[in-house]
């Protein structure tokens, strides 16, 4: 029976004097405010904190949470997002105290394992992608792509040339056109064919002398690998050019073939989406990127480097004895805990494993696909890679029911809801991963609950779900004009 009080804010719960913790009287004077405060920085009347005991936190927390899907509790198909199981044994091997009770300050001799792990896994990213350079700075997948063009920019200005312009995919991802704006690029898209891959010609007309990154996820957002990878790889660096392989998709290809195999320059990886590191709650995430040897000089610094058994930051002057690195991107050595994570995640598959990682996906999404195309439309073919996106655009004319509606009511029975209307190149976009972590008995239920859902009355899809406090927010106005804090009435 779902708890009433879970949906109250704390706020709402709070009694004047009521404590979780009553503190001993202090035997020290206590100063007054003003001189500790200058009077304008003083707050103009008391901060409206909530009063409870500590049972009623605990409780208000933990009713919460049974609100939420995660991971952990539901099939969670959100396409474009690799929501797969974390193994729960990352979760305590980054938790050590060698790894997780020390400061980024100490003497590096008394850090000698934590550098350890760091400088395999830069061997290991190398390893995966084909690509030798390797900076373990960045942040997030944005902030990797954001270095990685920056990297690009400092390369072309070695150069003397005066490239202005990034290539990004009609179907790429939001962050693609972002980075390269803050990198100050101007961006022009590439259009796709019908097939869903990349169009050449299209591709031809825009490149010359001012274009500095082609942009592209292989397998794309449609959840397709770009059969022309090589030709147009070739015909951007015929152009001068760089390739820049988005890998928000590795989940698809570990172990079988490599982004510096087919041409790619720079990537970056999604430790949360292909590594187990956790998703969501604004971080802390990582965004490793790995580049050619000719760039690797111009990567964020300090490295972990090795010098015989010593494991040590360096800063990788080259020849002359000058340092070309764009700098620091991130204070101290990056996200350590999410790299951790993806160091267990190597270490435990090895290299066999990874590879049968992404068969898994890649099966998964395909006997999942053969299953809801008989429901949905599938604009790009019956065969797909770890991800693949179909069209509620059919169902809609002919019962009304919109991608909206399904994804709406998938929730009551018990699924969290794919992702809909993205990529933008769909109409009706209903895009499904499935990720190697889900037996065949899950992906057989889901499938088996939107058949039921198109043969549902329409109204009572139209208003799902059902089975959820709030339904169907203003999504518009949340994103317009955000109630982000409490404030009194």
């Amino acid at each position: 029976m779902r708890n009433t009080q879970a949906t109250q804010l704390i706020f709402e719960m709070s009694r004047i004097g009521r404590r979780a913790t009553v503190l001993p009287p202090l035997d020290l004077p206590v100063p007054a405010v003003d001189q500790l405060v200058p009077k304008d920085h003083q707050a103009e009347a008391p901060l409206p904190l909530p009063e409870l005991a500590e049972g009623d936190v605990v409780r208000h927390f933990v009713n919460l949470s049974t609100l939420n899907m995660s991971v952990d509790t539901h099939f969670y198909p959100l396409g474009s997002c690799t929501m797969k199981y974390n193994p729960k044994r990352n979760e305590r091997l980054c938790s050590l105290p060698g790894f997780s009770a020390v400061h980024p300050l100490q003497d590096p001799a008394t850090i000698q394992g934590l550098l350890q792990a760091l400088y395999e896994l830069q061997g290991m990213l190398a390893e995966i992608s084909g690509l030798p350079g390797v900076s373990l700075q960045p942040a997030a997948g944005a902030h990797g792509e954001l270095t990685a063009l920056m990297v690009a920019a400092a390369y072309f200005r070695d150069r003397g040339e005066n490239r202005t312009v990034v290539l990004t995919a009609d179907s790429a991802h939001g962050t693609n056109p972002a980075s390269a704006a803050m990198v100050g690029y101007e961006t022009r898209t590439v259009k796709s064919r019908s097939n869903g891959l990349v169009d050449v010609d299209d591709l031809k007309s825009k490149l010359d002398g001012s274009v500095a990154v082609f942009m592209l996820t292989n397998p794309n957002t449609l959840g397709l690998f770009d059969s022309q990878i090589r030709e147009i790889t070739s015909l951007v660096h015929e152009h001068g050019g760089l390739i820049y392989l988005d890998g928000a998709n590795m989940n698809a290809i570990l172990g079988i073939t490599r982004p510096g195999d087919f041409g790619a320059d720079l990537m970056h990886y999604n430790p949360h989406k292909t590594f187990s590191g956790p998703h969501g709650g604004g971080g802390p995430g990582a965004g490793p990127i790995c580049v050619r040897d000719f760039l690797a000089k111009y990567l964020p610094q300090p490295i972990v480097m090795k010098n015989g058994d010593t494991y040590h930051l360096g800063t990788g002057e080259n020849e002359s004895g000058t340092n070309d690195s764009i700098g620091r991107v991130r204070s101290f050595f990056g996200n350590v805990g999410v790299l951790l994570r993806a160091y267990c995640y190597i270490r435990t598959y090895g290299g066999l494993g990874l590879r049968r990682v992404s068969e898994d996906a890649v099966l998964g999404a395909n006997y999942l696909l053969s299953r809801v195309k008989h429901i949905l439309d599938v604009p790009h073919g019956d065969r797909c890679m770890h991800e693949f996106v179909a069209s509620a655009s059919k169902i809609k004319k002919a019962r009304g029911l919109s991608a909206m509606d399904l994804a709406k009511r998938i929730l009551d029975y018990g699924f969290h809801a794919p992702t809909v209307y993205f990529p933008l190149v769909v109409d009706e976009a209903v895009m499904v991963e499935p990720t190697e972590t889900e037996s065949k008995e899950t992906l057989d239920a889901f499938a088996a609950a939107l058949f039921r859902i198109t043969d549902e009355a329409p109204e009572l899809v139209h208003e799902a779900p059902h089975s959820t406090k709030i339904s169907r927010p203003d999504d518009v106005t949340a994103s317009r004009r955000p109630i982000v804090r409490w404030t009194p009435e």
